[in-house]
């Protein structure tokens, strides 16, 4: 597969980078995380068929399972390209295996901090090739329709899976980390900042239009370890990635960070120098604007639970939460993953009302 050329499909579509960029929109973008996901039959014949890493390490099977919900729904303003935020463990030599039921597990989860000295730093991007070929081949095949997001897990989010092996509840084992020996914590930190930056980086070379930065795990921080043990990295990615865009001579792409949990550290996402912040259900639109002020784009942030309630519900949900946030510089989007059993009509009315809102 040589794409070399990469002569990309002109886009269509720009509403969610001009909303990413503070500028007009005719319509509020929306797109959902996890759209190309479990919700979706056409997703659950293909996992029928293959191995979830399987899908995420094959660009044919990627691109089909990004391209699946654009098919679906007409109102879509972006596609994300499938993969998974533990692919970078993977690439630096760990085990992640997906369990039916369960989730990602770490048949061996790092339980000493000497083990750090184990991970393979040296060409872990180019491990990720696979997420590179499958984001290249989707610019491709989308045609240009609407633009392709790229993303990656944050430091502190990758670091908590390491540890406790899988989701946690409680992530005791990395508070017990956190608490007893943040010296090593620092330095895995610094590691998976420096992997993150230039798989970022790759993704934008192979086609990648906007980046969003997953630190799904934030609700697990306080406000004052919140400051030191993910900001200073979330921000060292943002100027890292935009730093080596302009020493290769690559147009910048907008970025996204969004912390679930984290809205007690509004104010500080703020000074990470992301485009825009991702807001979760528990963030009221109206205070986060207040905070973060006018020259950030807000994305969210409707519960995913409200997509099992009726169709006029939904509706009028969405037409509020859009009317709260306001047009300019504004994605709308849920408040974390669309989850499994949510019914399709669901993500029609949703997509459709958001555009009918304002």
């Amino acid at each position: 597969m040589d794409f070399s050329n990469k002569k990309f499909p002109l886009l269509k579509n720009d509403r969610l980078l001009r909303a990413a960029s503070g500028q007009e929109v005719d319509k509020v973008p929306v797109w959902v995380m996890r759209q190309a996901g479990r919700y979706l039959p056409e997703f659950q014949e293909v996992r029928a068929k293959h191995d979830f890493f399987t899908v995420c390490r094959t660009p044919e099977l990627a691109c089909e399972v990004t391209l699946q919900p654009l098919r679906r729904f007409e109102h879509l303003d972006a596609s994300i390209i499938f993969s998974d935020i533990l692919v970078i463990p993977q690439a630096l030599g760990m085990t992640v295996e997906m369990h039916p039921g369960q989730g990602p597990v770490f048949p061996n989860p790092l339980q000493d901090v000497s083990e750090i000295n184990n991970l393979k730093e040296e060409g872990a991007v180019s491990r990720l090739s696979y997420v590179g070929d499958a984001i290249t081949l989707t610019r491709h095949k989308i045609e240009g329709k609407v633009p392709l997001i790229g993303f990656t897990g944050a430091p502190f989010t990758l670091m908590g899976y390491m540890i406790e092996g899988g989701g946690s509840k409680t992530m005791s084992k990395t508070k017990d980390w956190l608490e007893k020996h943040p010296k090593d914590v620092h330095r895995l930190l610094a590691l998976l900042t420096r992997v993150i930056i230039n798989y970022l980086v790759m993704q934008v070379e192979s086609g990648a239009q906007l980046l969003q930065v997953f630190e799904s795990s934030a609700d697990h921080l306080t406000r004052e370890q919140f400051i030191e043990f993910s900001a200073p990295y979330l921000k060292d990615i943002s100027s890292g990635v935009k730093n080596i865009l302009n020493e290769k001579k690559i147009d910048q792409v907008p970025m996204t960070v969004f912390a679930k949990g984290g809205g007690h550290s509004l104010d500080v996402q703020a000074d990470l120098g992301y485009e825009t912040i991702g807001l979760d259900w528990t963030v009221d639109p109206i205070e986060a604007r207040k905070i973060v002020g006018e020259n950030i784009t807000l994305q969210g942030n409707l519960d995913p639970q409200d997509l099992y309630k009726t169709p006029d519900e939904i509706k009028t949900l969405t037409i509020d939460m859009v009317k709260k946030f306001g047009k300019h510089r504004y994605i709308a989007n849920l408040g974390h993953g669309i989850t499994p059993q949510t019914p399709i009509e669901s993500m029609t009315v949703f997509t459709e009302s958001v555009h009918e809102a304002v």
